[in-house]
């Protein structure tokens, strides 16, 4: 047991590092970073890296398991199940139920169309190429993996391209919504049908009565659950909120979606199929929010780990095999046709002419998370093989790949989609730059709030974009953040009441502002961080280090000062972008002078010019003017630089600076160093 249990930590910490050097990778060329999991997960799997022998470990860190069709542990899969799990899990909390229901009726159409579409032909490619009957395991699975679509990327290229509330668009997101839901439900009845079919259930027949008995079932299973979930959603929540702290019935929270799926497994259905109904019924709750933000950590953890599990089961010798890929070649070329025509024809139908049909059939090619999951449950289950499985991770990688390009190619034909003119296509962006990124995150924060309250649903499109889309009625905007940026496109006729939104919304702030200054002492505020006794001095002070210390400043004013510590972290590639890092540290220092007392200034600032938090000493012995609270010439100058979006220790890093120096004989020792060691020894071992 101490065995197994020491490989297992081993390997996930190695995928651990693995999954977020892939995803970063992929994400500097504009690739979704799960398809970097994945492929990181492939190389160092057990039919690549992974198996090459080692000291210690001569099968290699991932060996091959004796026997079945999984290439990885039975507790390496454990975690990747569980991941599922948390997964779908927070896909169930995230959907609007309200705004699915009240979305237009061309996206439920066309992303029934789609699904349809796509499971037959999906299925079908399985009995052509397979050779076996329509009802067999394999083609019923084939059909449910090529009906999930991934979004996400659809929704960055809509907003790249101001279409975001085109008719094309809105219909888009609309047909996904549905989607997600339809596919979950299909999931269902197919996991009923191959469980009867796969001999795991008495099937007591399996005439086309029969068949939809079982269908019924799995379907009846599904709707009474989710319709128990939804009615019960607040009782539940009540009853959830009894632990009162939020980490412990957000855990607890996860606990239900742990129990629902086992119990649907046990219902010969599939685990995430519990999960998302457990997620499903909390997302109305006033709970729903706190335990997405409660799991965030989970999630970071697990999901990765799951994709990259999924590439470890990918064997390289298949997926180059002439046979797999010849498969994959009608396949894919099916799932893309599928979705296309599936989702294009009905757009025909509803107003909509050749070229937006083509952009809303090419919008719902990405497959993604969904379809990975579903593959891994059927290798578990026996119901696909490894050369299967290989079929389907080419399927997700080339529709991921393909669907940019595609959807970009057919926005650009000229000429509006829709074969009359309708509301929205005439659309419109304004703009504000605050020059601050606190402030423009005070500014959307408060928005979307007060959006809310109007009875607007809101929805975060891509989070790494900082798209989210409020929609009420036929009103629809895109809200998209960016640093200091606020960007809202909507509709010309929408546009007096987003400015009126806005303006109403700076007046109040800009009140509260004056408040907060007319009630602080920012001098006084200083004098208490120059005073304090900080924290522990250990940890944080580490960032200090002997290549980033400067014993001789030559600048003779703040800017030159200030720029000459940029400057040095700039030659020692702390930063990513020189000049954008720069002009933070002197806005801040613009807004409120930080020198403090005792001849100690600590310029900082928090920047998207760096990717981790860096810090650089610098000592003038002859001391320069920076403002200070005391009226002295600073001497000992420490500057800190962090990620705009990083909760790192910036705020730590500067109280035990604080606290190190209140010590005038450590103050004393560092003007009169003589070399870089003397001033990090000072600060490490003060």
């Amino acid at each position: 047991m101490t065995g197994l249990m020491s490989e297992l930590v081993l390997q996930i910490g190695i995928i651990l590092f693995a999954v977020r050097l892939g995803g970063r990778l992929v994400k500097k060329i504009g690739i979704p970073p799960v398809l970097g999991e994945l492929l990181a997960g492939i190389v160092i799997g057990p039919y690549a890296l992974g198996a090459l022998p080692l000291p210690g470990f001569p099968l290699g860190i991932f060996p091959l398991p004796g026997g079945g069709n999984m290439a990885v542990s039975p507790e390496l899969y454990a975690f990747a199940t569980v991941a599922s799990i948390i997964l779908l899990f927070t896909s169930g909390l995230e959907t609007d139920l309200a705004l699915f229901l009240r979305y237009s009726v061309a996206g439920v159409v066309i992303g029934f169309g789609g699904v349809i579409f796509s499971f037959g032909r999906g299925a079908a490619s399985g009995v052509f190429l397979l050779h076996a009957p329509l009802l067999d395991p394999r083609c019923l699975f084939l059909g449910i993996l090529s009906t999930a679509t991934s979004v996400g990327i659809t929704a960055r290229i809509l907003s790249d391209q101001k279409k975001m509330d085109s008719p094309e668009g809105v219909t888009i997101l609309a047909a996904a919504v549905f989607d997600d839901v339809l596919g979950i439900i299909a999931l269902a009845v197919v996991m009923g049908l191959v469980a009867v079919l796969s001999g795991n259930v008495e099937a007591g027949g399996l005439d086309a009565g029969g068949i939809l008995l079982i269908a019924g079932k799995a379907f009846g299973i599904w709707l009474g659950f989710t319709v128990l979930g939804l009615i019960f959603s607040r009782q539940l929540a009540s009853f959830l909120k009894l632990f009162r702290h939020s980490f412990d019935f957000s855990v607890l929270a996860l606990g239900v979606a742990l129990i629902l799926s086992g119990f649907f497994e046990k219902q010969g259905l599939a685990m995430i199929i519990g999960a998302y109904i457990a997620g499903l019924s909390l997302s109305r709750t006033d709970i729903a929010a706190i335990i997405q933000e409660r799991l965030h950590g989970l999630y970071e953890f697990f999901v990765p780990l799951f994709f990259a599990v999924m590439g470890m089961m990918v064997d390289l010798r298949e997926i180059f095999s002439p046979a797999v890929l010849g498969f994959s070649l009608i396949y894919v070329v099916a799932a893309i046709v599928a979705k296309v025509i599936g989702c294009g024809g009905p757009a025909l139908l509803l107003g909509f002419n050749r070229r937006g049909a083509l952009r809303i059939g090419t919008g719902m090619i990405p497959r993604g998370e969904v379809a990975l999951i579903i593959a891994g449950i059927g290798l578990a289950s026996g119901v696909l093989d490894k050369e299967l499985f290989a079929v389907i991770i080419l399927m997700t990688l080339v529709t991921t790949l393909a669907a940019p390009p595609l959807l970009s190619a057919s926005l650009k034909i000229k000429g509006m989609g829709t074969r009359k003119p309708v509301k929205g296509s005439d659309s419109i962006q304004v703009h504000w730059d605050f020059n601050s990124p606190e402030v423009a995150n005070l500014v959307i924060d408060t928005l979307l709030r007060d959006l809310r309250a109007e009875g607007f649903f809101v929805q975060t499109l891509n989070d790494d974009e900082g798209i989210i889309q409020a929609r009420k009625d036929n009103i629809i905007l895109i809200i998209t953040r960016k640093a200091e940026d606020l960007s809202i496109e909507g509709a010309a006729e929408d546009m007096p009441f987003v400015k009126t939104a806005v303006y109403e919304l700076i007046l109040n702030l800009s009140e509260a502002v004056l408040k907060l200054k007319a009630n602080s002492d920012p001098a006084a505020m200083k004098k208490e961080l120059a005073d304090m006794d900080g924290f522990s001095r250990k940890g944080p002070l580490g960032l200090i280090q002997r290549d980033c210390v400067i014993l001789n400043l030559k600048g003779r004013t703040k800017e030159e000062v200030i720029t000459e510590m940029v400057d040095l972290l700039d030659r020692r590639e702390k930063l990513t972008n020189r000049e954008e890092a720069l002009q933070d540290v002197l806005s801040r220092e613009k807004a409120m002078s930080t020198g403090m007392q005792h001849g100690i200034a600590l310029p900082h600032g928090k920047t998207d010019g760096v990717e981790e938090i860096c810090a650089a000493v610098g000592i003038s012995r002859k001391g320069v003017e920076f403002d200070s609270i005391d009226g002295e010439k600073s001497k000992i100058f420490i500057m800190v630089l962090s990620p705009r979006t990083s909760s790192g220790p910036h705020v730590q890093f500067l109280a035990n600076v604080g606290s190190v120096l209140k010590d005038e004989e450590i103050r004393e020792k560092l003007i009169a160093a003589d070399t870089q060691d003397e001033v990090v020894l000072l600060f490490h071992h003060s």
